[in-house]
């Protein structure tokens, strides 16, 4: 039996938007650490809640990895909440 499905909309109630927030940021991470893992590739993962604080993951040195960010300037795939929301809709 799977899980339900949950419309994704902002949560109103703060005191479960601060525990889905924290559940859900772990999850990301586990999933960025796995994925490094499984994959051989570098992660660089940053999030800012909504009280601007910062939490970051990185399977290597962050500052590395972001270096070699700003320094690429080769075509590559970026996406955005719009670009999820349509692929979703499909």
């Amino acid at each position: 039996m799977g899980r339900k499905k949950i419309q994704i909309s902002r949560i109103l109630d703060q005191r479960n938007r601060q525990v889905t927030f924290t559940k859900r940021k772990f999850g990301l991470m586990k999933k960025a650490y796995e994925l490094s893992v499984l994959c051989d590739c570098e992660i660089a993962l940053i999030i800012f809640n909504s009280t601007n604080r910062l939490f970051q993951y990185a399977s290597t040195d962050m500052d590395k990895v972001l270096l070699k960010y700003t320094e690429y300037s080769e075509p590559h795939e970026s996406r955005t909440n719009t670009d999820i929301l349509e692929v979703r809709v499909v």
